[in-house]
Parts: C-alpha cells; sequence; structure tokens
C-alpha cells in the first residue's frame, strides 16, 4: 500500500486534497496538522487515516513516520510572523526532506505560490527584493530545491488565487480567505462599479488544486518534461486568465449592482485612493500595483492532465461560495 503524507492536513488546501486521496485512492493517508479539532472533511478514525499531532517546527519528532513515507504532498505554510515563516518555509522543509528514505520516497509535491514566478514560469527576482516574510522565505525556498539531491522526484506547485470552502460556513471544508473575502469585496461594488483597471490574474479552486495533485500523487512519476527548467518541475495551477474589470463586472452582476460607464484608474488616481480608503501598501503591494498582470503561460487547470475542472469559471466560483445571487431576476408569482 502506497503512503502518503499531507503537510498542512487541517487547511483549506489539505482537506481537499485528503478527501480527494481517500475517495479516489486505495493509499493510507499520514495527515500532519496541529490541531485535530479542524479536520473536517475526513473522518479521523478512517482505517486508512493516521493522524500527526505536532508543528512543522517538530520535525524530527515523526523521523521514523517520515522514513517510510512513498509520497509527500506538502501544503503546510506560515506568514506573518518573519521568525515562524523562516522556521516553518525554510528550515522545516530542508529538515524533513534530510528525514525522508531516499530509497522509499517516490514522489515529493511541494507548495509554493505563483506570486514569486515570472510570466514564463521563471523565479522573480523582486520576490526576493520586494516580497513579505511570506513571499521571500518562498523564494528562498525554491531556489533550495532547484539544487536538491532530490529535484528530479520534486514537483514544485504554485496556486494562483485560491477559492473555496463556504462565505456560510456551511461546507465541510475550511474557507480560504479569498472566499472569505468575497462578501467583503461585494460591499465595495458601489466604488468598483466606477472604475477600471488594466489588470489581469489567475484564480482556481481548492477542488482543482485537489484534482491535478491526486493525479500527479497517484500516477508514476516521471521526469521533468516542461521546456526551460530544471529537474524540478514547476506547475503554475489556475484557469485561464481573467481582467480585473471582467472579474468586477460579474460580481455585480453576482450581487445586482449596475455597472457604469468607468474611470480609468491612472497612477494618480490610485494613489489618492490609497491615501484615502484604509489600505496598508507596502513596497511587495506597490509592485504589483507597478505589474497589474500576474499572468503565466503555461498555467495549468485539471483538464492539462486529463482531468476535468470543478470550477473552470468565476460564476460557478461565487455559485460554489454561497455568495448570495441578488442578480437573479425573481420568479413571477402566480396567482
Amino acid at each position: 500500500m502506497t503512503r502518503i503524507l499531507v503537510t498542512g492536513a487541517s487547511g483549506c488546501v489539505g482537506q481537499y486534497v485528503s478527501r480527494w486521496l481517500l475517495e479516489h485512492s486505495d493509499a493510507e493517508l499520514l495527515l500532519w496538522l496541529r490541531d485535530p479539532s479542524k479536520l473536517t472533511a475526513v473522518a479521523a478514525d478512517h482505517p486508512r487515516i493516521r493522524l500527526l499531532v505536532g508543528d512543522l517546527r517538530e520535525t524530527d519528532r515523526f523521523a521514523a513516520e517520515l522514513s517510510t513515507v512513498n509520497r509527500v504532498i506538502h501544503t503546510a505554510t506560515a506568514w506573518g510572523d518573519p521568525e515562524r515563516a523562516e522556521q516553518v518555509n525554510v528550515v522545516a522543509v530542508k529538515r524533513m526532506l534530510q528525514l525522508l528514505d531516499p530509497t522509499v520516497i517516490e514522489q515529493v509535491i511541494y507548495f509554493s505560490t505563483a506570486s514569486i514566478l515570472d510570466r514564463h514560469l521563471r523565479p522573480l527576482p523582486e520576490a526576493l527584493a520586494y516580497g513579505t516574510e511570506y513571499i521571500q522565505t518562498k523564494a528562498r525556498c525554491l531556489e533550495d530545491l532547484e539544487q536538491h539531491p532530490l529535484a528530479s522526484r520534486i514537483i514544485a506547485v504554485f496556486p494562483t488565487l485560491v477559492f473555496g470552502g463556504r462565505v456560510d460556513g456551511t461546507s465541510p471544508f475550511p474557507t480560504s480567505y479569498l472566499t472569505e473575502g468575497l462578501a467583503e469585496a461585494s460591499r465595495w461594488l458601489w466604488l468598483a462599479r466606477w472604475l477600471r483597471a488594466d489588470a489581469s490574474f489567475h484564480f482556481i479552486h481548492a477542488e482543482d488544486i485537489a484534482r491535478i495533485c491526486g493525479q500527479f500523487a497517484t500516477r508514476a512519476h516521471e521526469a521533468n518534461r516542461e521546456p526551460g527548467q530544471g529537474a524540478l518541475r514547476r506547475i503554475v495551477m489556475g484557469q485561464r486568465a481573467i481582467s480585473v474589470d471582467a472579474a468586477v463586472a460579474t460580481m455585480c452582476r453576482w450581487r445586482g449592482v449596475g455597472r457604469t460607464p468607468g474611470i480609468p484608474l491612472w497612477p494618480w488616481l490610485i494613489e489618492t485612493l490609497i491615501r484615502v480608503l484604509p489600505i496598508e501598501v507596502n513596497a511587495w503591494d506597490r509592485f504589483s500595483i507597478r505589474q497589474r498582470h500576474f499572468i503565466h503561460d503555461p498555467v495549468s487547470a485539471p483538464e492539462r492532465f486529463g482531468g476535468t475542472s470543478h470550477a473552470a469559471t468565476l460564476e460557478t466560483v461565487l455559485s460554489d461560495s454561497g455568495l448570495p445571487n441578488r442578480g437573479k431576476p425573481r420568479a413571477t408569482r402566480k396567482v
């Protein structure tokens, strides 16, 4: 029986991945998490599940288990506290890889963020220069992994903007930060409907992340065939790019808010809005504003690997999120 370790197993992506593996494979799952009470999408007492309860910084506690796993899906991460981010996102990853048995481990799926890559999936120098502690530690870890002895067995995945769970908390899965923000974003549509922005981005649903990872984890690992890369494979996970204007228009239709002809967001206007609105902007935020188009080629949805997307459009994401649709015409009452 294949033994798969999932770190960060109580998080949004971790639970989607764990649920997919439980339903679509016969693998034994080792779920590494800090708080078992947060595991809601799978049953902790399932015969194919074993919990490893502890902080990722306590890696040596599970040295025996790590030496037996065939696959690792590493979703755990940290941000906010610079010291903790360094210990979790860099130091603990190195130690975890040291404790894997090279004669047993077949594949490691390592989660990073698409923010540290440029359009052509190359490391972005600005990530190290201007990034937050989260961005910088992810960029440094990628540098290390590119040169690691296990690089040919590592698939580095870079999610774009991640949706998952529901705004009303009724999903068995945790709600992603982006989905949580939909309700707050909808309250700003009165302003956003007046503005136009030359910017674009990718998004992906956590269920589709799980489908991509599941396809990798349940198939024989292959050498990297992506052009222009080294031994370590880079996969940016996302649906095709959508413009900010199209996203705002979709939100307006969904919430029943009228769209206006619009005012272009010139640089001086952006600076004015930053000063007027309660927005904190750091060096990385300013770089992102200048960059505007966070798009990648190739970008990978489940279809690229023979699967089918759960949420290929923003409309499907909104429906899945449970955000009330106030744009639907009301049914005619029968007399």
